[in-house]
């Protein structure tokens, strides 16, 4: 995973995590990459420092200092996803199949969450299907 520190057009700074770098280039073409504060899709990177990851044991690994307010942004979002999880269907793999149903009126409209790539994903936005992407947090890894 590739940690890049992000800023949109309106200075409003946070991280995003990617599987390679060219994720991130078609996330912000595809306007899929949005400002968590301001939903502002004009997001550039910000200059950071290289991490190398290398085969050290989990407590080993680099660890980021939060302060008050961002712990607690931090577990507000955390719940918030608890919370989308907890009350939504997993469709697994069949994701895109059931939310062009539930859009198109061919199933009832409930809550699903599940797996899509992003080629898949990008379809759906582009049919004007409302999708978002949830974030796994580095406690719920491997």
């Amino acid at each position: 995973m590739i940690r890049y520190s992000l800023r949109c057009e309106n200075a409003h700074e946070f991280e995003g995590w990617f599987s390679e770098s060219a994720d991130f280039d078609r996330q912000v073409a595809s306007g899929f990459l949005t400002c968590p504060t301001c939903h502002s899709a004009s997001i550039s990177k910000l200059l950071m420092a290289p991490s190398v990851s290398t085969a050290r044991k989990k407590s080993e690994m680099q660890t980021v200092a939060m302060d008050a307010m961002r712990r607690e942004a931090f577990q507000k979002m955390k719940e918030a996803v608890a919370s989308i999880k907890a009350n939504s269907e997993d469709v697994g793999t069949k994701f895109p199949e059931e939310a062009r149903k539930i859009h198109y009126g061919e199933a009832d409209a409930r809550g699903i969450i599940g797996q899509a790539t992003f080629d898949e994903a990008e379809a759906l936005l582009e049919e004007g299907i409302e999708i978002a992407a949830l974030p796994t947090f580095p406690d719920e890894a491997n």
